[in-house]
C-alpha cells in the first residue's frame, strides 16, 4: 500500500489525503501565553473554520475549548472533537436545506411557472404557476389518469445538461421544451439551474414565456 496516495472507501472514494494527515505543531497565543499544539492539518484547517465561524482568533477558540472539556485533561483531543461536533453540526443544517421540502418552497416562491424535473426526466413537483400555464394552453381533466398523459420533451438531453451546468459553475442552461398530450402542444422555453439538493439530482426548470 503506497502512503502518499489517498485513501479509498468500498465506494472508490477518496475519503482523505496523505497532506491531511500530515501532523503540524503551531503556536496559539492567547493573552501573551503562548501554547503548543500538535494537530493533523485537516484539524487545524477545519479550526480556523470554526474560529471563523465564532468569530474568535485561534487563541481565543482554544481556550474555550480548554475552559469547556476541562475534565479530560487533553486539549488535542478536545479540539478534535470540537472540530468533528461542529462539522456534523454543519452538515445536519445543510441537510435541513437541501431537501425536497426547500424545492417545493422555492417553486412556491417564484412567480413564473417552474417545475423540478428529475434525471430520468420525470417532473416530481411544481408550481401553481406551471399547473395554471398546463390548464391554459392544455386544457386536461382533473383526474391523475389525465395528468399521466402529460408528456415533457427537451431540445437538450437530460444528462448533457448535469454536465454543462457542472462545468460552467451552475450557470443557467437555457433549452426549449414541449409539454403535451396526445392532441395538444405547448412549446416554450425555460432556464434550468441544478437543484440545491444531493439526491435525488434535480433540475429546478423556469418557464421564461409562459
Amino acid at each position: 500500500m503506497n502512503d502518499s496516495s489517498a485513501s479509498p472507501d468500498k465506494l472508490g472514494m477518496n475519503v482523505f489525503s496523505a497532506d491531511d494527515l500530515t501532523s503540524d505543531f503551531r503556536v496559539v497565543v492567547r493573552q501573551g501565553t503562548r501554547r503548543g499544539i500538535r494537530l493533523e492539518r485537516l484539524f487545524w484547517a477545519t479550526l480556523k473554520q470554526l474560529a471563523e465561524d465564532k468569530r474568535l482568533t485561534l487563541g481565543e477558540l482554544v481556550d474555550e475549548i480548554e475552559l469547556s472539556n476541562n475534565e479530560t485533561g487533553n486539549l488535542t483531543s478536545a479540539i478534535r472533537v470540537a472540530c468533528l461536533r461542529w462539522m456534523a453540526d454543519q452538515s445536519a443544517a445543510l441537510g435541513k436545506l437541501a431537501s425536497l421540502r426547500t424545492i417545493n418552497a422555492i417553486l412556491g416562491a417564484c412567480p413564473a411557472p417552474a417545475f423540478a424535473l428529475s434525471s430520468t426526466k420525470k417532473i416530481l413537483t411544481f408550481n401553481p404557476a406551471f399547473q395554471n400555464l398546463v390548464r391554459r394552453h392544455l386544457p386536461i381533466g382533473s383526474s391523475e389518469e389525465a395528468r399521466r398523459d402529460l408528456r415533457l420533451s427537451l431540445d437538450l438531453n437530460v444528462a448533457d445538461i448535469f454536465t454543462r451546468l457542472d462545468a460552467n459553475y451552475g450557470i443557467p442552461i437555457a433549452s426549449g421544451f414541449v409539454i403535451g398530450t396526445a392532441e395538444r402542444r405547448y412549446r416554450g422555453q425555460l432556464n434550468i439551474v441544478r437543484a440545491p439538493i444531493k439526491t435525488p439530482e434535480l433540475l429546478l426548470s423556469f418557464v421564461v414565456n409562459g
